[in-house]
């Protein structure tokens, strides 16, 4: 029997709504520029000045060297430090624009959110954060392959790329 067309349309995952709303969000800041820029003139500056526009609607509580509570994991008092994005939120981010930017037909090769500029700027929230914490940020050890374990062949499933693309 043939399909009439009256199929309930498909939800898209909970990744992909986000994925679009952040797209959407990101070309929303690209038009309200003075000029307004299109996403063909878009570079990793642009991006990197978008992160730092989010950083106003921040609720991660980062605190400052010259802070009392600096360095301390869960401070006894309130303070006067900034709201900023998590780094987590911001890693997620970028992992969803990236993937957005070549689903809309950016090319990889000049993807703005696949920049090294962009791991770099991350990297730094990550370690700012971390330290204004006082929790040191450890890389995770990479899982031994069956080869380093004295097994057979290299398993190709235990790959030590992220989730995002960032080694």
């Amino acid at each position: 029997m043939e399909s009439s067309g009256s199929e309930p349309p498909v939800t898209p995952s909970r990744y992909e709504s986000q994925k679009r709303r952040d797209w959407n969000t990101f070309g929303q800041y690209l038009r309200n520029q003075r000029p307004p820029l299109p996403m063909s003139h878009c570079n990793c500056n642009h991006v990197l000045d978008f992160l730092r526009h989010l950083d106003q609607f921040g609720k991660t509580k980062v605190h400052v060297p010259g802070c009392m509570f600096y360095g301390q994991p869960e401070p006894p008092a309130p303070c006067t430090c900034p709201l900023r994005q998590a780094w987590g939120s911001l890693d997620a981010l970028i992992g969803r624009l990236r993937a957005a930017y070549e689903e809309n037909g950016g090319s990889p090769e000049t993807n703005p959110f696949a920049s090294g500029a962009i791991r770099v700027y991350l990297r730094e929230v990550r370690e700012c954060q971390a330290k204004a914490r006082g929790i040191p940020f450890k890389k995770k050890k990479k899982k031994p392959t069956t080869t380093e374990m004295g097994g057979g062949r290299e398993d190709s499933s235990s790959s030590s790329a992220s989730p995002f693309g960032f080694s």
